[in-house]
């Protein structure tokens, strides 16, 4: 029995598809172990929104040679779509699949005999036109929460971006294998269900034609019995429309969190980033969110140093954010990306700018995220605990994403409970007490 083990670098997405593509491996008779367990094949999925990740797979390569010399390694993912002879070339390295290929892994890599030293690794990429097909995935066991991809590729081109170069066009599962995959998931005693995919809000394309839409999607994710909570990744603001707010606000299941990508708040840079909205929508679902669900917690991804980017159109952005009732910041900075129409842009910011606007937003990051937590306290929430023990305390996150401690009880991994926010510790998570059936206070 062949031992493999599985490396996944990027976002929830990527976790959905190694969690599937390593059950596809247990179907066929491997032995799936830890990295760092010596195995004899190691999948390393990979993500290239930043060069940075590039860079993180070159390492986790020579991470892998170190641990087992003679393990055959394989490289999945965005990365190895578009750049696939790069990958090849890199020592120890055996295999590269692309975006098409990668879910035939086991199939085409059947015998996952190691490239003889000085030779080429193969290489099975085809053009990303090629990848219409959709893949149902999952992942499983790996966490007290489900990551459910319902929503693949994109059809948006954002000047920075090269998912769709990795990923193609805009596709998704029918509704039906949704619900079945999430009756699967809760057959399984997961409590959460999030929502992930490239672009989740463009949901209802299949065959290249609209079928649905994603308010038909969560209206029929809400009557799933045993699932007691399904989270929204993330939505773009121009396809998170008042209809889904409104029913998120009213749901059995839907919990109070939004993470909605701003990337700038300055128009001009929307427009250079060729942004489908300007920052008044963004105001406006920011606000309709908070005058139904003023509890809800809400998320903002936001993009620093692009190119053309002004310092006062950064300060724009800085004013703009400082002044929505947000919850937290997702920081990146701008890096330059091969094949994307932003290197076309002039004048570039220095990479000194960006790192000290990067810091600048990761500060009001602190500060908002400050600000919700306190917000939150004195107040009744359910938390879902997980298997996260450190110090003989466990964490969990709240419905509305506050990050939770108490003190450990095994009976309570994997288990929602309602508790009461007390106060904010020296690392910034709320301290919680029990809360008994008449709600009366039991202090841990």
């Amino acid at each position: 029995m062949k031992r493999v083990a599985f490396y996944t670098l990027g976002c929830k997405l990527n976790y959905s598809e190694t969690s599937s593509i390593s059950r596809m491996f247990e179907q066929q008779g491997y032995k799936k172990v830890e990295f760092n367990q010596n195995p004899d094949i190691f999948i390393i999925n990979t993500c290239s929104v930043t060069d940075n990740a590039d860079k993180k797979c070159r390492k986790i390569v020579r991470e892998a040679q170190q641990i087992n010399p003679d393990g055959f390694v394989a490289i999945i993912g965005c990365y190895a779509q578009l750049k696939p002879q790069e990958i090849s070339e890199i020592p120890g390295v055996d295999a590269v699949l692309g975006a098409s290929e990668k879910f035939r892994l086991v199939e085409l890599l059947d015998t996952f005999h190691k490239v003889p030293a000085g030779q080429q690794a193969r290489v099975f990429a085809s053009p990303i036109e090629d990848a219409i097909d959709y893949h149902t995935s999952f992942s499983l066991n790996d966490r007290t929460r489900t990551f459910l991809k319902v929503q693949d590729g994109c059809d948006y081109p954002c000047t920075y971006c090269t998912i769709p170069l990795a990923r193609g066009k805009s596709r998704s599962d029918s509704i039906h294998n949704v619900v079945n995959a999430a009756k699967e998931i809760a057959a399984n005693g997961v409590k959460e269900i999030v929502l992930t995919g490239v672009n989740i809000g463009d949901f209802g394309i299949q065959n290249g034609k609209r079928q649905t839409n994603f308010l038909a999607l969560i209206k029929e994710l809400d009557q799933i019995e045993g699932i007691d909570r399904f989270r929204i990744s993330s939505i773009e603001p121009n396809l998170l429309t008042d209809e889904i707010i409104e029913f998120v606000a009213r749901s059995r299941r839907f919990v109070p969190h939004f993470h909605i990508p701003l990337q700038s708040g300055s128009n001009s840079v929307l427009s250079l980033m060729r942004r489908r909205y300007r920052r008044e929508l963004y105001q406006e679902r920011v606000e309709k969110i908070k005058s139904l669900l003023p509890d809800c917690c809400i998320g903002v991804d936001v993009i620093v140093g692009h190119p053309g980017e002004t310092h006062e159109e950064f300060l724009a952005t800085f004013e703009f954010l400082n002044s929505l009732d947000i919850s937290y910041l997702h920081v990146f900075t701008y890096s330059e990306r091969p094949n994307t129409d932003a290197l076309k842009i002039r004048p570039v910011v220095p990479k000194k700018e960006r790192a000290e606007r990067s810091r600048m937003l990761h500060s009001l990051s602190e500060k908002k995220k400050r600000a919700f937590y306190e917000s939150q306290l004195g107040k009744v929430h359910t938390v879902l605990f997980e298997d996260d023990v450190q110090d003989g305390k466990m964490l969990g996150f709240t419905e509305n994403y506050v990050r939770t401690v108490a003190r450990y009880d095994p009976l309570l991994i994997n288990e929602t409970k309602e508790v009461f926010l007390s106060e904010i510790d020296g690392d910034g998570v709320v301290e919680i007490y029990e809360v008994d059936e008449s709600l009366g206070v039991l202090p841990q």
